[in-house]
C-alpha cells in the first residue's frame, strides 16, 4: 500500500515538473504581447530544466509511458538550449579586440573595480549603463580615461537614463538615437589595424517599467543594427535573456550574441547583488564582423549586474 501511494505521489509530481517544463518551452518560443509572458519568459529556462526532475521521477514511479512522454519533453527542451552552448566553427584572422560591458547601478558602482577589470583585462572598450554626471568624476580620479582616453559620454544626473563609451582609439561620428527613454548610443572607434569598427552601447527601459516602450525599443535597435555592414561591437543591458522573442530577433541580421559564438550559452548576470542571485542573464555583447574567442562575467562591488567581458577576433 505504501508503495502504491508513493508511485501516485512520484506520478503527481513528475507531471508537473513536465507541465513546467512545456510551459518553459511554449514561453520561449512564443512572441508574446503582454507584459506578464514576457516577464515570465525571462526564467524560461528553469522551467525546461523540470523535464529532467520529471524523466527521474517517473522512472522511479515505474510509469514507462509517462516516462516515454518525459523523454519527449526532455528532447525538446535540449533541442531549444543546447544550441547556444555549441561552438561557433568558424575562426577570423585580424587583430583582437576586448570588450567590456558594465551596468553600473544608478552610478554607484566601485569605480576603482571598474578601472582594475578595465587595467586588468586590457580592455580596449568599455560601453556603460546607468552613467551619471558623478560616476563620470570619480572613474576619472580613478584613472580610468588613462586608460581608455576616448569617450563619448551621454549621462544623466542621476537615475539609470545615462550612457557611455570608454575607448582605447579614438572615436567619432557619435549619434545618440531618438526612439528611445534612456540613451542609446554608438560611435565609430578608429582600431590601428581594422580601421573603422562601429561601437554601440544600448538600454532599453525594463520591460516591468513600461511594456509597450520596451517592445518598441527594442524594435528600433533591430532596425539600427540590421544597417550595419562592418565590423561592429555591441555591450548593452537589453533587459531581456535569450528566451525573449525580441532579443533573438537581433540575431536574424550580422550579429551573434558572443556567448553563443564561444559555446558559454547564457551568462547570467543579474540580479548580482542577491545571495540568491543571478538568475537571469540580461547582460550582453554582440560581434559582427568577428568571432568571440573568450567570454565571462566579472563582479562589479556596488553594481547589480555582473559586468560582462569579451575577447574579439575581428575579421581581418
Amino acid at each position: 500500500m505504501m508503495r502504491k501511494w508513493m508511485d501516485r505521489a512520484l506520478l503527481g509530481l513528475g507531471w508537473g515538473a513536465l507541465v513546467a517544463a512545456v510551459a518553459g518551452i511554449v514561453l520561449h518560443a512564443g512572441h508574446w504581447q503582454r507584459r506578464n509572458l514576457v516577464l515570465l519568459a525571462s526564467g524560461a529556462m528553469w522551467l525546461m530544466l523540470g523535464a529532467v526532475l520529471g524523466v527521474v521521477l517517473l522512472l522511479a514511479a515505474r510509469k514507462w509511458r509517462s516516462a516515454g512522454v518525459a523523454g519527449v519533453v526532455l528532447a525538446g527542451v535540449l533541442w531549444t538550449l543546447v544550441p547556444p552552448f555549441v561552438p561557433d566553427s568558424r575562426a577570423a584572422d585580424g587583430p583582437e579586440l576586448v570588450v567590456l560591458q558594465s551596468n553600473l547601478l544608478f552610478g554607484q558602482a566601485d569605480p576603482t573595480a571598474v578601472v582594475d577589470a578595465v587595467r586588468g583585462n586590457a580592455v580596449d572598450v568599455l560601453t556603460v549603463d546607468e552613467l551619471t554626471d558623478d560616476a563620470i568624476v570619480r572613474l576619472r580620479a580613478a584613472g580610468l580615461e588613462e586608460q581608455l582616453p576616448h569617450v563619448y559620454l551621454e549621462p544623466a544626473r542621476s537615475g539609470g537614463g545615462g550612457t557611455g563609451i570608454y575607448s582605447r582609439y579614438p572615436l567619432r561620428d557619435t549619434v545618440k538615437y531618438d526612439g528611445f527613454i534612456m540613451s542609446n548610443i554608438s560611435a565609430t572607434m578608429q582600431h590601428p589595424r581594422r580601421g573603422p569598427v562601429a561601437v554601440f552601447a544600448f538600454h532599453p527601459i525594463p520591460p516591468n517599467l513600461n511594456f509597450d516602450a520596451w517592445s518598441a525599443e527594442l524594435r528600433r535597435v533591430d532596425e539600427i543594427l540590421a544597417g550595419v555592414t562592418g565590423p561592429a561591437v555591441v555591450g548593452a543591458d537589453f533587459n531581456a535573456t535569450q528566451h525573449h522573442s525580441a532579443y533573438r530577433a537581433l540575431l536574424d541580421g550580422p550579429f551573434a550574441a558572443a556567448a553563443e559564438q564561444t559555446g558559454d550559452g547564457v551568462l547570467l548576470t543579474f540580479p548580482a547583488d542577491r545571495r540568491w542571485g543571478p538568475v537571469i542573464g540580461i547582460d550582453h555583447i554582440l560581434v559582427a564582423g568577428g568571432v568571440a574567442e573568450q567570454v565571462r562575467t566579472l563582479t562589479i562591488p556596488g553594481s547589480d549586474h555582473r559586468a560582462v567581458l569579451a575577447t574579439v577576433r575581428l575579421d581581418h
